[in-house]
Formats: C-alpha cells, structure tokens, sequence
C-alpha cells in the first residue's frame, strides 16, 4: 500500500483529489490493478490515483471503528491502528463535558478522533502531535467532519505546551517508535512518563489514555483506573484523575447491546472452592481491571485457584461480564487419558483456552490427534495449584 505523504494529503484535499477519492470510492473492492487502471482512465494521474486508492481502502478498514464519519476521513494506516474507536472517544468526551470541560488540550492527538469527540461535545480543543503528516491528517478530520471551528491542530511537541490555560487534558502518548515496533516501557513514551505522570497536578481535570497491560502502580493517587473492551476485545486503559475520578477501578465492555460496567476496590479477594458446574471466562477488561473478586460477587461464585481468574457456579446465572461455559469432566492433565477420553467421544473439534497453563493449545492440537464428528470445549488450567483439564461445552 503507497505511504501517504504530506505532498499527497495536500493534493488530496483539492478539488481534482476530491474527484480522485469519488472515483476510487466507487470501484470499492475491485482487485488492485484494475483499479488502479481504471482511475488512471479518468485522467487522473498516477501518484494521485495511487493516494486515493490508499484512502478508499483505508476508509473501508476504519468503517468499524469509525461508522459512517470513515468515507469522510483521512488516515495512515499507523495511525487507524492505534486511533481510538470512536465510541470509546465519545464516552470519555461526554465525561469530560459532563466534569465542566469547555477547553481541552489534547496532546499526542493522532489522527483526531478524540479531538472531534470533545469538539462534539461542545469542547474547544488545542489538538498537538509531534508528526507533521499525523497533525496534517488531524486537521483535514477536523475539517471534513465541519469541526475545524472548535479544533486547531499544531505540530508541537506536547511538553511545549501551555497546558495551564486549558479546562481540561487529555494525553495519548506514543507507544511506538519507528523500527522498534511496540514500546512498553512507560520511560520511553513519547512524551515520557515522567511529563505524563505530572500532568494531573498542572490541570486537575487529566485523561490519560494508555496501553491494556499498563501497571496498576503506575495510576496517579486518588485516580481512577478504567479498562475498556469493545465487542470482547481490550482496546485500551485510561486513568481520570483530579475530580473526575469515581471509582479506583472499572472494568467498562461496549457491545452491540449496549455498555455494561463493573467497578470496585481492584484489591478484594474472591472465596475459593470447588470446579461447579459451570464456568465464567471473565471479560479482558474485567481481568485486567483487578475486577475478578467484584465479578465473582455478582454471581455467587468461587475461584478453582486464587491466582487463576476462571470464576465456577454450581447454577447458570445470565451476565454480560463472561462467558459461561459447561463442565462435564475435570481431569488431572494427562496427555495419554485424555487422548483417550476424546477420541470414545468422537471428538475431532476443540476451542481451547488456557489460564495458569504453559502448554500451547496449537501443539496440543497436534499432540491429540483428534478424529471424529463431535465438537467440545476444552480448559487447560490449574486447581489448587495442580494442572487440570476441563471439558466444557457452551451453556
């Protein structure tokens, strides 16, 4: 896929680019080449082509983080990977504006769709990212979304900036460097921790959006520790601090039903007991929230292992916090019994999870050598302290 380039946005945003995206649109899912060709017959030129090309592709990919505003947007595809999902931004924009924000300073802004949220809401928002293309494609959104009235874009660096003179914060540092990939250590974001961390004490009214597996030690005094899961994937973690702090920590799961929220201390502890008759495979927000215990409460269950997060009941009971599943057999592992006990069931099908396990669900696979028509779910896990495998079906 062509990079995008400043020289490329810039000619995409004029008329004969407009034409070039209409053009490219159009042809949606036409293979490649042909495409290619096809907006070339319409006089458009080759490197023009290429960059509208680009973006029908790119807007195709950002329909499911971005609904209907995607055909009207521009990205880099590094910067849709890492773009917050917009109803994610949207909630954190309401409770920025429900907190008294009118101002906000957003800092590391990425393609802008937090800064649009905000400006949704009625924010006016100082947009700062360090990358010109990223600040360039941050102002074309704000424009093409008629929002350019209440978001400037600058490319800055976001520690020059006066947050001081700002209702309201809200950071997104970079989490990746080029040729580096993923970085996890917080000391080499971009701003670095350090600025980050100090944020909440220059503008009490902070959000900080950060990476899933962020370490709980690292949320500010007072602060509150979210984690968001959009149709049972992780996305992401953020921090509120000052007063818009509620609870030390929520677990928050956006589905297509709507939002279910979990909140609690981060630090109880659930009873432990006997594998019932059926398990809850707790949501990724709820696990890394430290929300297992609090889980556990809302269905009068038990952990099989205090340090293994798989919750059991000896009733069903509906959540939207978890999978639950069946359990028809608990065995200690033994790759020979169970071998056995599958191939007497028929079983040539399994979904394989794992908590507490080092084996690997793929080479278990092979080691099994599964034949037969039947499928079952299988749970390779530990119960007090000792390696066990669950047989489950889906309840």
């Amino acid at each position: 896929m062509p990079v995008v380039t400043p020289e490329l946005l810039s000619r995409l945003l004029t008329p004969a680019g407009a034409e070039a995206l209409a053009v490219a649109a159009e042809l949606g899912d036409a293979e490649p080449l042909a495409a290619a060709s096809a907006v070339r017959a319409r006089g458009i030129g080759a490197e023009l082509a290429a960059a509208a090309l680009t973006q029908a592709s790119l807007r195709g990919r950002a329909a499911m983080k971005f609904g209907p505003d995607a055909t009207r947007m521009f990205f880099t595809r590094p910067g849709l990977e890492q773009a917050t999902r917009a109803e994610v931004a949207a909630r954190r924009a309401a409770r920025l504006a429900a907190a008294g924000a009118r101002s906000m300073a957003d800092l590391g802004c990425g393609l802008g769709t937090d800064a649009i949220a905000a400006a949704r809401q009625g924010i006016r928002v100082h947009a700062v990212d360090a990358d010109p293309l990223t600040a360039a494609v941050a102002a074309a959104n704000a424009e093409a979304l008629g929002l350019a009235g209440l978001i400037t874009v600058e490319c800055a660096d976001a520690t020059t900036v006066e947050v001081e003179r700002y209702d309201a914060v809200f950071a997104d540092p970079a989490r990746r460097q080029a040729g580096r990939g993923r970085v996890f250590d917080p000391k080499s974001y971009s701003p670095p921790w350090d600025f980050v961390a100090a944020l909440p004490d220059r503008v009490p009214l902070t959000a900080l959006k950060l990476a899933p597996g962020i370490d709980h030690a690292l949320l500010p005094p007072g602060a509150e520790g979210e984690w968001v899961s959009v149709g049972g994937d992780l996305v992401e973690a953020a921090f509120w601090c000052g007063p818009l702090a509620r609870e030390p920590r929520r677990a928050t799961l956006i589905k297509p039903g709507g939002v279910s929220e979990l909140t609690g201390s981060g630090v109880a502890a659930a009873p432990v007991g006997p594998v019932g008759a059926y398990l809850y495979d707790p949501d990724p927000a709820v696990v890394r929230s430290h929300l297992v215990a609090e889980f556990a409460a809302t269905v009068d269950g038990r952990l099989g292992d205090p340090e293994i997060a798989y919750v059991y009941t000896d009733d069903p009971v509906d959540t939207p916090f978890a999978r639950r599943l069946g359990v028809t057999d608990v065995l200690p592992f033994s790759l020979k019994k169970l071998r056995t006990l599958l191939r007497e069931r028929g079983i040539g099908r399994l979904e394989i999870r794992k908590r507490g396990s080092a084996l690997v669900p793929d080479q278990l696979r092979k080691d099994l050598r599964l034949a037969g028509p039947n499928g079952a779910g299988l749970v390779l896990t530990r119960i007090d302290g000792a390696p066990v495998v669950l047989i489950t079906t889906t309840a």
